[in-house]
């Protein structure tokens, strides 16, 4: 049986992200913006699937981001997006984003072993502890301020899923959050386990991240800062026996010139959205510690471009040597956002992956 592509450490990853919701990772009202449509979704996973691409992320979102156009307002659930994709394609892994606090361990554990069985081992779990103040209001729930308390409740969260994971008879658990009683959980993942990604950027959260993920995420803003910060999360995680991988997030707006796509990265800012920007940020501000708060202030316009992410602009060499740039610093591999995934994967995959396999990244 293929193993998961992301428990194949080797060549640096690349995967797609946010297509799952409006407008992607773009918050912009360019009219071209991503339609988060169910055909699109299929679409581009069979395209980033037939390219060799390794994996597909999508963001979990419960209410949008308001601003003119409702930034992520309209979003397919990622759990059922997330096992009809696993259908539809053959080698590509496809991550399921899961709020902890949302989803009872119990039911995201069955619910993730029977995407894996759909996928013949190819399914994914993105771990979400928590930080969207609005969207727990919106579900009745509070967001507790201490990172402690968000990720010890994680923490008891995936130690019950993995258990029912490992386990063939009933358990109990009794923790500080949970109290259960003859946990019964079959079947299984196919192989046991499903790789596992986390974002976090508090001591804590990164503690949670090395001690219990396959993939922590960071933002790769300043890389010499990135090459420092991503030695000492390995190095953190191999003090515990675990061999973790750090990932970043990229935006591509790739164009035959460089003249060319500077000219469409502004076309994208000069109709960002910026209620919608500035409704993001006071949440990043507010309640999450993803982004480094003194670099976030920098971040105006590629908050509007990409929600934040590394910036592949320019011409299909520029956009692979800056890739190289993400390896060289030490990242196990990158997601990708586009304007429009559709309409400019194909000439990412046509003219970029060429020159990554050139290099010995792919």
């Amino acid at each position: 049986m293929p193993a998961n592509k992301m428990f194949v450490k080797e060549g640096f990853k690349l995967g797609a992200f946010s297509s799952n919701c409006s407008a992607g990772m773009t918050v912009s009202s360019i009219p071209e913006r991503w339609v988060n449509s169910w055909d699109n979704n299929l679409k581009l996973a069979q395209m980033l699937d037939d390219a060799g691409m390794d994996f597909i992320l999508p963001v979990a979102r419960w209410i949008g981001c308001g601003g003119d156009i409702n930034f992520q307002g309209n979003v397919l659930e990622t759990m059922t997006w997330a096992a009809a994709l696993l259908a539809k394609t053959k080698d590509i892994s496809v991550f399921s984003t899961t709020h902890a606090a949302f989803n009872h361990p119990v039911v995201a554990a069955k619910q993730i072993a029977t995407m894996d069985q759909i996928g013949n081992g190819r399914a994914g779990l993105n771990i979400v502890a928590g930080w969207n103040k609005p969207e727990f209001k919106a579900l009745g729930l509070d967001l507790p301020d201490d990172h402690e308390t968000r990720y010890g409740y994680a923490q008891e969260w995936f130690d019950i899923v993995s258990k029912i994971w490992a386990d063939e008879g009933p358990f109990d658990y009794k923790g500080k959050y949970f109290n259960l009683e003859g946990i019964q959980g079959q079947p299984a993942p196919v192989n046991g386990v499903v790789p596992v990604l986390n974002a976090a950027g508090s001591g804590v959260g990164r503690d949670f991240a090395t001690r219990n993920a396959n993939y922590l995420f960071t933002p790769a803003i300043d890389l010499s800062r990135s090459a420092t910060e991503i030695q000492d999360l390995i190095g953190q995680a191999a003090g515990l026996g675990r061999d973790v991988g750090v990932l970043t997030f990229s935006h591509v707006t790739c164009r035959p010139t460089e003249k060319e796509a500077k000219e469409y990265r502004q076309h994208v800012i000069d109709h960002a959205d910026w209620k919608g920007v500035e409704t993001l940020m006071d949440m990043l501000f507010a309640n999450a510690q993803s982004f480094p708060h003194d670099l976030l202030k920098q971040m105006k316009n590629s908050m509007a471009l990409g929600h934040g992410a590394f910036e592949l602009t320019g011409t299909p060499r520029q956009v692979a040597d800056r890739l190289i740039e993400l390896q060289k610093a030490g990242f196990a591999g990158t997601t990708l956002s586009f304007v429009d995934y559709v309409e400019e994967f194909p000439y990412f995959r046509d003219e970029v992956l060429p020159l990554l396999t050139e290099a010995g990244i792919r």
